[in-house]
């Protein structure tokens, strides 16, 4: 890792500003960060949080030089080079029991001090992990999951009396240092889970807020299901992490199997038929004369023609990762759509 010698030479390595740098980790206003919602396709809202120009650049040198040379661990799929949703479903296939979790606001329950143990645990200096943590993470606003006391900061230790406050920050959604802080954060419990799924013979996957278990087990039960899910209900509390009850799911022998929306009953994944259908009825529409490309995208919602466009290519680049001559078929249909626009 880069040695960082104190605040000012970050700002000197990242050419930027040490009083902006220091106004950020003081928490002083005005916030460095545009935020909004979008609507979740579950419901409810996600705040995502943009983090201004001076911000982003020291967030993207931290990233580059620093958080993309940490290794986590081997069950993380998500946000890293080399590791897709395929590579994650595919150490499932076959199985016969799959128990599927979710983390209830993932970024946004990691914390302050649990960024600040990262970039201790890469060797950097307390005053320094401390600053470099206070860059990565935004404090939000006071709802009523940060009026619990792990939000609290108890007694004002820092040497730097500005630096001192009553609350800690979390991990901002938008951030380019979230996706693999996250990752990194999350270690320990991955190394927790890992134990306790081997005890019950069960594979485990994480990708991002997605945990994944399966087993080809006859011998395994809904009972012994429950009893490990409260288990790692325990744990994931232990590390600041809620359960989302919502997504809890427990699949038997003789149910479709599915992990991050691909098949996984074979052995291979595979994409689920409703996306395939998903994709042509886009296309049967953009060729339809009563219709085309401008109509379609407003019927769907969308404010430009490009805006769909983009929506479209994400979701071809999904269908690639799994399937890449279906997907070059796709582009090859659009591409003779689009030129008679």
């Amino acid at each position: 890792m880069p040695p960082i010698k104190s605040l000012k030479h970050l700002a000197d390595l990242t050419e930027t500003s040490y009083r902006d740098l220091r106004k950020i980790i003081t928490r002083q206003s005005p916030e460095p960060y545009k935020v909004f919602r979008i609507r979740k396709k579950s419901g409810g809202f996600r705040i995502i949080a943009i983090p201004d120009e001076s911000l982003l650049k020291v967030q993207q040198w931290i990233y580059r030089h620093i958080l993309s040379q940490a290794q986590p661990s081997p069950v993380s799929y998500a946000f890293q080079k080399g590791k897709s949703i395929r590579d994650a479903a595919s150490v499932h296939c076959g199985c016969r029991w799959l128990i599927k979790l979710d983390l209830y606001n993932f970024f946004g329950a990691i914390s302050e001090i649990d960024v600040y143990r990262v970039f201790y645990s890469l060797g950097y200096q307390p005053l320094i992990a401390f600053e470099l943590a206070r860059l990565c993470t935004r404090l939000g606003s006071l709802t009523a999951f940060r009026h619990r006391h792990r939000w609290e900061i108890e007694g004002n230790s820092t040497i730097i009396s500005q630096y001192q406050g009553q609350r800690m920050g979390h991990l901002p959604q938008g951030a380019p240092t979230s996706p693999a802080l996250s990752n990194l954060a999350m270690v320990a419990f991955d190394r927790k889970i890992m134990n306790l799924a081997a005890e019950e013979q069960l594979t485990y996957s994480r990708y991002a807020d997605d945990l994944s278990f399966s087993t080809p087990l006859t011998s395994f039960s809904r009972e012994l299901a429950k009893a490990f899910i409260h288990r790692v209900f325990r744990l994931m509390r232990t590390y600041g992490q809620s359960p989302n009850m919502t997504k809890t799911k427990i699949i038997t022998p003789g149910a479709r199997k599915i992990v991050l929306g691909l098949l996984v009953d074979g052995e291979e994944p595979r994409l689920q038929k409703s996306v395939r259908n998903h994709i042509r009825q886009h296309i049967f529409y953009l060729n339809h004369s009563d219709v085309g490309l401008q109509k379609h995208a407003q019927k769907r919602g969308f404010l430009s023609t490009d805006g769909f466009k983009a929506h479209l290519d994400g979701v071809l680049s999904y269908v690639h990762d799994i399937d890449p001559s279906l997907a070059q078929n796709y582009r090859h249909q659009l591409a003779d759509v689009y030129r008679l626009v």
